[in-house]
């Protein structure tokens, strides 16, 4: 049984008082709530977008011992109660290229790394890099679930809108909001709800 540190639990039970939650389903509920916890920023509550089924998929592969992806280190850092693999101290960037649309980061040639190496079944949270999750839906790569919280002016809200467009099991939110702390506390949420 897990205990639950005293100054936690209040703070979800003043999020409990500010935040209606209701228009998520269980897991969701739970979800939502850890990255409002992790962030003091209530407006995660009307702008992330989760459903019930991809979550119930992350949280059956994480029961079942599917490798969890991050982007950087930061967000593998941040992740807790499973091993987490980061492959951006092996990666080298190519040519670096205009624009937002294929600029080949440090962070998307991870990303190519990951998918090389588990092509399908993972969990993959992105947390900082706009860049890895765009590389992510250019790849074959056919994860259980992708956390999909990047954050930046640049090409995070428009790569997590390509996420949700993907089809693939997905977490995400509306906007530039978002960062490895955000992104780890989702995984922190499936986590634990693995556990339950």
């Amino acid at each position: 049984m897990t205990v639950v540190n005293p100054i936690e639990a209040e703070s979800y039970r003043l999020l409990a008082q500010r935040v209606d939650l209701s228009a998520y389903g269980p897991l969701g509920r739970e979800l939502v709530a850890r990255v409002i916890h992790a962030s003091a920023d209530i407006e995660y509550a009307t702008t992330m977008v989760v459903d019930e089924d991809s979550l119930a998929a992350g949280v059956d592969a994480l029961r079942a011992g599917a490798p969890v992806i991050t982007d950087v280190e930061m967000t593998r850092a941040g992740i807790t109660g499973v091993d987490a693999r980061c492959y951006l101290a092996d990666a080298v960037a190519g040519p670096h290229q205009t624009g937002t649309e294929g600029a080949d980061t440090r962070s998307a040639a991870a990303m190519r790394m990951a998918a090389a190496h588990h092509p399908e079944g993972a969990v993959v949270v992105v947390g900082c890099a706009p860049t890895a999750l765009q590389e992510l839906l250019r790849t074959t790569m056919r994860p259980a679930l992708v956390i999909g919280l990047p954050v930046g002016f640049v090409g995070a809200a428009e790569a997590k809108a390509a996420l949700r467009d993907s089809g693939l099991p997905a977490v995400s939110n509306v906007g530039e909001k978002g960062g490895s702390a955000v992104a780890a506390a989702a995984a922190n949420a499936l986590v634990r709800l693995g556990r339950a």
